[in-house]
């Protein structure tokens, strides 16, 4: 027998490590891949489909398409490696112990989530295998701090994003990405565990017929998808990044954030790529410290979410919860969520959404400010649409950020900052261009007119082709009025 089958054999014959791939969905810089590697048994890698876990929220329509195009990708990067993915849908609390009884398994390994629901799985899952003779271990993977490294002087969480960022960025670098393991012998499936399904069986596509060829002209799931985009970012963005960020009409961000939030790279990863960027090139300086701050800016919500884990249904500011939101009528809500709202930037956005499961940063902001102060809508009905709509949902940032916006979450913007969407455009798309892209019915307006075309001449709507109220809506609510309501509300809401 050859010296290599030998040592197959071998591997074979001792316990196999279970490695539970979750928000981790990549090789490198994977400590509870490598952990499982490094033994001297063979590797079951298991992802689990679950959405019937007590508290788990259930992934939007865009995620669905996300992630099973990074499943697939995955299983073709762990089987190069002579490994395979097995893929469960159920109750994780029940699938992890009877795989690992079935299994004889020695040891399960996984990367660790911030989610209240998920840490109680985890944690039960951690003394159910132990009580059973399992090796249970965590890793820091999804984040470059724990929500326990970075704490204020009496022990507390920050509230406040430049003190936590201070006292982060005061901290030792992370510890250098691990490579991926060269090898991933893969464990035979066992007699009497739980049943394996196919990846059509999680039935993650849209139904026939398919809505998703936005999704896919816009991004390219997997782990080498997102190699290729942190690379191409650095390469032709990073240097212009603290500038070009609020563009929407340039290429001018890293749109890896789909890529964080399946784990197809990490943020140490990223960090890494941005330091030896750095000592490359003197001239990327200020976009790399830019771009590392909102690295840190999705650390601060994980960190708030670890202490908040009700953060998408509850105001982390309780003064908010005699907030006197409007029940939306079904005209308000199908404009916004259509891009039909009259005014041109916040109607871009969200067709941009819908088109491609992605929308500038600096248009999300416009477009929820619009939902919740303009049409005194309540926050979590926005947080709710965008979570279905957008690829890189996340658990943390999304609601956070709708707190952010709403201004009553943590370092929140002031309920009384609301943004004006014609002069937003107006600084940030002065051309008109990302107008024009997604609300191609205004094209022909000069630029005066683009982001206020209810202002325009008859004549200079003519010439344009434009008929306010059939080929464009009139806007469906005035914005001057519209802020003088959100801050009586406010005012109602603090008497």
């Amino acid at each position: 027998m050859a010296p290599g089958s030998e040592m197959t054999r071998l591997r074979r014959e001792q316990p196999p490590a279970i490695v539970w791939l979750r928000d981790d969905l990549r090789l490198a810089d994977n400590e509870a891949l490598s952990a499982a590697c490094a033994g001297s048994g063979p590797v079951l890698c298991i992802y689990i489909f679950d959405e019937a876990s007590a508290g788990f929220r259930p992934y939007g329509g865009a995620s669905r398409w996300w992630l099973h195009h990074s499943l697939e990708a995955l299983a073709r990067d762990i089987e190069a490696r002579a490994g395979r993915l097995d893929l469960f849908r159920g109750p994780a609390g029940e699938i992890v112990p009877a795989l690992a009884r079935a299994a004889g398994a020695g040891a399960a390994f996984w990367t660790r989530r911030y989610g209240g629901a998920e840490i109680a799985v985890d944690s039960a899952l951690k003394t159910q295998l132990a009580d059973a003779g399992v090796k249970a271990r965590s890793f820091k993977g999804q984040l470059l701090h724990e929500p326990w490294e970075v704490r204020k002087s009496d022990g507390g969480g920050f509230m406040v994003y430049s003190a936590f960022a201070r006292a982060a960025r005061a901290l030792p670098d992370p510890v250098e990405p691990v490579a991926a393991p060269a090898a991933i012998p893969a464990a035979p499936y066992p007699a009497g565990a739980p049943a394996r399904v196919n990846l059509e069986d999680l039935d993650l596509l849209p139904a026939k017929p398919d809505s998703a060829g936005g999704l896919k002209a816009a991004s390219t799931p997997g782990e080498a998808g997102a190699r290729n985009r942190l690379a191409a970012f650095i390469e032709s963005g990073l240097e212009d990044y603290a500038t070009s960020r609020n563009d929407p009409a340039l290429d001018g961000v890293s749109r890896l954030s789909p890529h964080l939030r399946f784990g197809e790279i990490s943020p140490r990863q990223i960090v890494a790529a941005i330091r030896e960027a750095d000592a490359r090139n003197l001239k990327v300086a200020r976009g790399s410290d830019k771009f590392l701050g909102e690295i840190l800016w999705r650390e601060f919500n994980y960190h708030l979410l670890f202490g908040h884990p009700d953060a998408a249904r509850a105001n982390l500011q309780p003064r908010f919860d005699q907030m006197p939101w409007r029940d939306p009528s079904a005209h308000e809500l199908a404009a916004w969520r259509g891009g039909r709202t009259g005014y041109p930037l916040v109607d871009a956005g969200m067709r941009e959404l819908w088109a491609s499961g992605y929308m500038h940063n600096r248009v999300r902001m416009v477009a929820a400010s619009f939902l919740v102060k303009h049409l005194l809508i309540d926050w979590r009905i926005g947080e709710q649409w965008f979570w279905d709509a957008l690829c890189d949902a996340d658990p943390a940032n999304n609601p956070m950020n709708w707190q952010w916006v709403a201004g009553c979450g943590a370092d929140a913007a002031p309920y009384f900052r609301i943004f004006n969407p014609v002069l937003q455009g107006e600084k940030f798309d002065a051309s008109g261009e990302y107008v024009r892209r997604w609300v191609p019915e205004l094209g022909g307006l000069p630029d005066k007119w683009i982001h206020k075309p209810w202002l325009a001449s008859e004549n200079a709507l003519r010439e344009a082709g434009v008929s306010l109220g059939q080929t464009y809506p009139k806007p469906i609510v005035d914005h001057a009025k519209a802020r003088a309501r959100a801050l009586e509300a406010l005012a109602k809401s603090e008497s």
